[in-house]
């Protein structure tokens, strides 16, 4: 019966792949090519049918290639691209796991460009082989961004493909973008520090758009993922025997990224064993996979990043020096996000039209009082607390219960601050002439508030009116200031909620 229903979806995903306008090929984890359209036939040279050409596909272009595929997807990636060569000539291919199922699907890449593929295929299924229901439609995350910036504003917005978009609103981060281009023409190692979650990534895979392996592979290695062992065979590779498990061989990220660029993210947690052997692939480009003697030869760009102070690290004997000073060339920090303010607006539609598609929700625009608290909120997670922040308000669909979240959150944090102090011997911050005039501008909305609530009685959309301001935004002020009705004599007093 199950044999009899996966026959079943193989020919639905088979005749959607006869549709498709990209060649396409389907393959299971063993390597087994199950269809190809003929787009695919036609693009491998090809001329007779699929099952024809079966076998010689399996051998030459997905064989070599299906232990990298396989420990790239399994290790959290949507998506891996390969660079494969049949009979001399190139072709790129992106594959991904289709849901609910076995089966790898390798789209065949034709322009020699890498092509944004986030809903590539997937929305075109039947919703038997998608696994799920057919889901609302929204625009995509372009559309977004242009509606998110509007006309006339100085903000850069650039997508990169798979998700990915660079954003500049401050001068910080057009400098950036600036330094990427000139970084991108030379190939040189490039360190990129930053809080975690402060988008290096995004930094990375920009100056590997723009340099001259833009069309070859990008390969991103977290060094904090995995153990010293597994890292070492990961990065290099292994032959068949060299340990118990290594069945056959396999190639490793540094052979899967050749001519094209490897990212070694939180480079800071590896092993200094790693480190010094990752020095002599730095000067040399070369290597040798685990239990071989041959050198292997790459030529390809390297990118690290880490959210560690380095030179600290190099002090405690936990990153070498010389490997620093080798992958320093070109020195990138990416400031946090509390000091790009500019862009959480943007990017918080962003993620809200992304998951609001993804998750199938059709709901309002966040408000004003929202999009102020969360530039008020310091984020110490960066762009990937504001993303997570974002999906759960969109999965809850309660703008209220959200705005309170922030409204604790930021409390939360004014008072860790003031508990802490910064070391002045009094337990207090300076005052700042930053911080001087928002505590005026707080006091006078305060004031204002109070007097006009007063005024009409603790009658909130009156007062709202009154004021000038939305009735969520009057709700949100009232929250932040911590006004309260007395319960003694029905007057109107105030107490900071904390």
């Amino acid at each position: 019966m199950r044999a009899h229903a996966q026959d079943r979806s193989l020919r639905l995903v088979s005749a959607v792949l006869d549709e498709s306008q990209h060649p396409l090929l389907l393959a299971d984890r063993s390597g087994r090519v199950l269809y190809a359209n003929a787009l695919a036939c036609e693009r491998l040279g090809f001329l007779g049918t699929w099952s024809m050409a079966a076998s010689v596909i399996e051998h030459e272009v997905l064989g070599p290639n299906l232990d990298g595929v396989l420990l790239g997807l399994e290790s959290g990636d949507s998506h891996v691209e390969l660079a494969l060569q049949h009979e001399g000539s190139g072709v790129h291919a992106i594959v991904r796991w289709l849901p609910t199922s076995d089966w790898l699907l390798l789209r065949l890449i034709t322009d020699g460009k890498r092509e944004a593929t986030e809903a590539a295929t997937h929305a075109s299924l039947p919703d038997e082989a998608r696994g799920g229901a057919a889901r609302q439609e929204y625009p995509d995350d372009a559309a977004t961004l242009g509606k998110a910036v509007t006309e006339g504003s100085d903000t850069i917005c650039e997508s990169l493909g798979d998700g990915l978009y660079f954003l500049a609103s401050t001068p910080e981060m057009k400098k950036i973008r600036k330094q990427t281009f000139q970084i991108a023409s030379a190939n040189v190692p490039v360190l990129i520090s930053g809080e975690s979650g402060s988008g290096k990534e995004v930094i990375a895979r920009m100056i590997h758009n723009h340099g001259r392996d833009g069309n070859e592979p990008f390969v991103k290695v977290n060094c904090a993922a995995l153990p010293t062992e597994l890292l070492e065979s990961e990065l290099f590779g292994y032959e068949q025997g060299a340990f118990t498990g290594a069945v056959r061989a396999k190639p490793g990220k540094f052979e899967l990224a050749n001519h094209g660029t490897i990212f070694l993210d939180e480079i800071a947690e590896m092993s200094t064993h790693l480190q010094s052997k990752l020095l002599h692939v730095l000067q040399d480009g070369r290597f040798s996979r685990l239990g071989s003697r041959n050198m292997v030869q790459v030529h390809l760009r390297v990118i690290a990043a880490t959210n560690v102070d380095v030179q600290l690290a190099i002090q405690q004997g936990r990153f070498r020096e010389d490997l620093y000073y080798r992958l320093n060339v070109v020195p990138c920090h990416l400031p946090p996000l509390r000091e790009r303010v500019a862009e959480i607006p943007i990017l918080f539609h962003l993620f809200f039209e992304r998951y609001c598609r993804e998750f199938g929700k059709v709901l309002p625009p966040p408000g004003s009082a929202l999009m102020e608290a969360a530039q008020q909120h310091s984020w110490p997670g960066n762009v990937r607390e504001l993303e997570n922040f974002v999906k759960r308000y969109v999965i809850l669909s309660d703008e209220e219960e959200s705005l309170q979240e922030l409204l604790d959150m930021n409390a939360s944090r004014t008072l860790q601050l003031e508990t802490n102090g910064n070391g002045n011997g009094n337990g207090h911050k300076p005052q700042t002439l930053k911080t001087l005039v928002r505590d005026l501008k707080d006091e006078a909305e305060m004031q204002a508030i109070a007097d006009v609530l007063r005024q009409t009685n603790w009658r909130r959309k009156e007062a709202a009116n009154l004021l000038g301001i939305s009735y969520k935004a009057l709700l949100y002020k009232m929250r932040q200031f911590g006004f309260s009705p007395s319960k003694s004599n029905g007057h109107f007093g105030h107490e900071k909620v904390i």
